[in-house]
């Protein structure tokens, strides 16, 4: 198991404790060779960001997050990135040469950025201030961020500013961030500002893409964004609960799973 980066120690920390109420230290070093010491560093900085609740020789889960709650990009990021990339990989696999694509914000949307090395030419409209920086990476493609007010969880523009200019923009392919899905509801945020710029991301759209992880399935948050008609084609893991993916079918809704 490749357990080099502190990136990946934390995510398998997170998913041991998705397996088990408790882990110890000393359990955690005898399965992956790492040292106690840096444990114990992994453990209380996954604490100080609310992730875990550290204990006497090693950490509980933290109970299961609120759909409502609006939670900051920098904790998304910690939970199934490596589902996230492969999302990220395969939404690709939809993009070609020349084409103009909308990269909503959120953790999966930033994995699909990551993934663009192999075009030279593409437009591509964001919200996301992240997600921009991104893109500058590769000095070649033709990058608009919309203007507004910053939202600090999410690094997104949102308000007036960022609807006004986004009216101006219409064909393109959405891959659209999503923070809870359920069939019967469709896609939900806890931001009533996301929902207002998300609402008209889908309505300008040529196509909508959703990319998300399975933990998002069957969760409905505070403010409705769109009903499940209303999406093109989903991009998940195969962790998805069973007959999910039967009941998009027959909605005429495209399933990728990685």
């Amino acid at each position: 198991m490749n357990t080099s980066s502190a990136k990946e120690r934390r995510a398998l920390i997170l998913r041991m404790l998705e397996q088990e109420q408790e882990v110890r230290v000393t359990d955690i070093s005898r399965e992956t060779g790492i040292s106690e010491v840096t444990i114990r560093k992994d453990l209380t900085i996954l604490h100080n960001r609310h992730l875990l609740l550290r204990t006497r020789g090693g950490a509980m889960r933290k109970p299961v997050d609120n759909p409502n709650e609006d939670t900051t990009i920098a904790k998304k990021r910690m939970f199934n990135f490596k589902e996230k990339e492969r999302i990220g990989e395969e939404a690709v696999k939809m993009i070609k040469e020349g084409d103009f694509i909308m990269l909503d914000s959120g953790t999966t949307t930033l994995e699909v950025a990551r993934h663009l090395g192999k075009f030279q030419h593409l437009r591509i409209l964001t919200n996301a201030m992240n997600i921009a920086t991104e893109l500058m990476v590769y000095k070649r493609f033709d990058v608009v961020l919309l203007g507004g007010n910053v939202r600090v969880n999410s690094h997104s523009m949102v308000g007036p500013l960022a609807l006004s200019v986004l009216r101006n923009f219409r064909g393109y392919k959405l891959f659209l961030g999503v923070d809870s899905f359920s069939v019967e509801n469709g896609v939900s945020t806890p931001s009533l500002e996301e929902a207002l710029l998300n609402q008209m991301m889908i309505q300008q759209a040529g196509k909508v893409i959703a990319v998300f992880d399975s933990s998002k399935f069957n969760k409905r948050s505070f403010v409705h964004i769109a009903e499940t008609n209303e999406l093109d084609c989903i991009i998940t893991d195969n962790a998805i609960p069973a007959g999910i993916s039967t009941k998009l079918q027959k909605l005429g809704i495209e399933v990728r799973l990685v």
